[in-house]
């Protein structure tokens, strides 16, 4: 199985689909990840909390690879993230409305599994649809 592969099913199963089996499936032992909204979080179950975080703010996230570029052990992706604010997220209640942003994301192959991954998203375009305040951090009360 190709990075690329293992970048589609990340997204399509692990995210879209909540999915949390395949997760510790493709996902290494020492995943290392560091995500757009802030924390980083190393492992399968410390990236299942943050990714059980940002589903209690859009329960009906999804992600959206526009582009994948695949150099064998390394990848990048071209993203494109949507989901209706229902719970808390950066700071403001939900307001039903739906959001969308950018992003990009850089995965290493480690052992046949996503190694570890750094995504950078359009955080200030989240801030501006929900009117946050600019310093307000994802997990902020």
């Amino acid at each position: 199985m190709t990075l690329s592969d293992l970048i589609k099913r990340f997204y399509h199963e692990v995210w879209n689909a909540a999915d949390i089996d395949c997760a510790r499936e493709i996902l290494h032992p020492e995943f290392d990840f560091r995500g757009s909204l802030g924390p980083k979080r190393s492992g399968p179950d410390e990236f299942i909390r943050y990714m059980e975080e940002v589903r209690a703010a859009l329960p009906d996230f999804q992600c959206n690879i526009v582009e994948i570029v695949d150099v064998g052990e390394k990848a990048a992706a071209r993203m494109s993230f949507v989901g209706t604010h229902h719970g808390k997220f950066f700071g403001v209640d939900g307001t039903q409305q739906r959001i969308e942003w950018s992003g990009a994301a850089f995965f290493t192959l480690r052992e046949q599994k996503i190694g570890s991954l750094w995504v950078l998203g359009d955080i200030d375009s989240i801030k501006r649809q929900l009117n946050a305040h600019p310093k307000v951090a994802f997990l902020d009360p």
